[in-house]
């Protein structure tokens, strides 16, 4: 277990694959430069968050051209690379998929979104992913040389039971490829984020992708990370850019000690709702 630097990209995709993989692979090596150990790119981030381009996009994991550009870069230049997401294709089934990859390149752990963005807030915002994705299946904890990482992907942060289950499994940083909209960010993403690292007592990260007003669905950005006492460390607006934070593990220890919230949970109450 050691410290180390997450870097945060905040890319703006376009409706162009391979615009996106050149400017992903611009703002990780940048990211590498200013001396990330572990780069996050955002959810969706070589497609337009649509349900047609999540089809048109789509790619199987043999055949898959972003998935052989990261690996490709995660060796070069040494790096743990959480892939944002993709659409990925699986028969006849289309998942909202992270790939994680080690620095020789190889991946080490897949999160298949598990909870669907299926919402219709009146006159505000209507999504149904459901209409061309399958959920996934998965508590996705991966071990790395520095800690175990929970990797989830956007709506999934909304379900404080995933989160817990992945502390429960050694978590002590979560990552979160997100893309939320300007209806639910205003209103929720920044609370969320916070929330979510201080009831679990981890480093959260958020990474999103930048605002396109030319998409037809507008990314709300605002990547963000937040520390084990619930301290909103760095983030953005709107706009393309790179976040970075400095994550202490020791820090995880203090809060964990100082304030035992896992150690004073009463499981002969609520035992059943873990399992």
């Amino acid at each position: 277990m050691k410290n180390f630097k997450i870097g945060v990209c905040q890319m703006k995709v376009k409706d162009n694959k391979s615009h996106n993989l050149k400017r992903a692979e611009e703002m990780i090596r940048e990211a590498h430069a200013n001396g990330s150990d572990l780069v996050v790119l955002p959810e969706m981030f070589n497609t337009p968050y649509l349900n047609e381009c999540f089809v048109k996009y789509a790619e199987e994991l043999l055949e898959s051209k972003t998935v052989r550009a990261l690996s490709t870069l995660a060796k070069e230049l040494r790096i743990y690379l959480v892939g944002g997401s993709i659409p990925e294709k699986e028969k006849d089934k289309i998942f909202n998929t992270s790939f994680v990859f080690n620095d020789k390149g190889e991946i080490i752990g897949r999160h298949r979104k598990i909870h669907l963005f299926d919402i219709d807030v009146k006159d505000k915002v209507t999504f149904k992913e459901s209409d061309t994705l399958s959920r996934g299946n998965d508590v996705t904890v991966i071990n790395t040389p520095y800690c175990k990482i929970g990797i989830a992907i956007c709506y999934d942060m909304r379900f404080p039971e995933l989160m817990r289950l992945m502390v429960l499994k050694g978590a002590q940083v979560i990552v979160v490829p997100a893309q939320f909209n300007w209806t639910t960010g205003p209103a929720h993403w920044e609370s969320l984020i916070k929330v979510r690292s201080l009831d679990n007592q981890v480093y959260f990260v958020a990474a999103a992708p930048a605002l396109n007003e030319a998409l037809g669905f507008h990314a709300y950005g605002h990547s963000m990370i937040a520390s084990p006492w619930g301290d909103k460390m760095i983030g953005l607006d709107e706009k393309e850019g790179i976040i970075y934070g400095d994550i202490n593990l020791d820090y995880v220890e203090q809060v964990r000690n100082e304030l035992p919230l896992l150690k004073h949970r009463r499981l002969d109450l609520y035992d059943v709702i873990e399992r």
